[in-house]
């Protein structure tokens, strides 16, 4: 069983090897009963934030961490993977941009992925 802080790595990671945009994670556990991370990612368009959800739901599947639940929200504008606590959005720009979940969840410590992102 892996921790939160390891299982919002490896999602982090799986994202990132599929051209996720703008990953960010935030450490939410002293602000918010939720979850202790959300990793929040863009998708260039619909199929990207699909394809980006079922590649983490199977990286995770890989390491044995069941996923509680995934959410689909206005055609793929924004998808939501639950894994108790860690929970992942991958959003289109637009709705990123439409719902600034990192504006609403500022109190939330930012993680450093510098180390943990492939370089561009």
């Amino acid at each position: 069983m892996l921790t939160a802080k390891e299982v919002a790595i490896q999602v982090t990671k799986a994202l990132d090897e599929k051209k996720g945009k703008d990953i960010k994670l935030l450490r939410i556990a002293d602000v918010s009963s939720l979850a202790d991370y959300f990793v929040i990612c863009t998708g260039t368009a619909n199929t990207h934030v699909k394809t980006l959800c079922d590649y983490a739901e199977y990286t995770m599947e890989q390491l044995g961490e069941p996923m509680l639940g995934r959410e689909g929200h206005r055609g793929n504008t924004w998808e939501l993977l639950d894994y108790g606590s860690v929970v992942v959005h991958v959003f289109t720009e637009e709705a990123r941009e439409f719902y600034k979940l990192e504006r609403l969840w500022a109190d939330g410590e930012n993680v450093d992925l510098s180390n943990i992102l492939l370089p561009e």
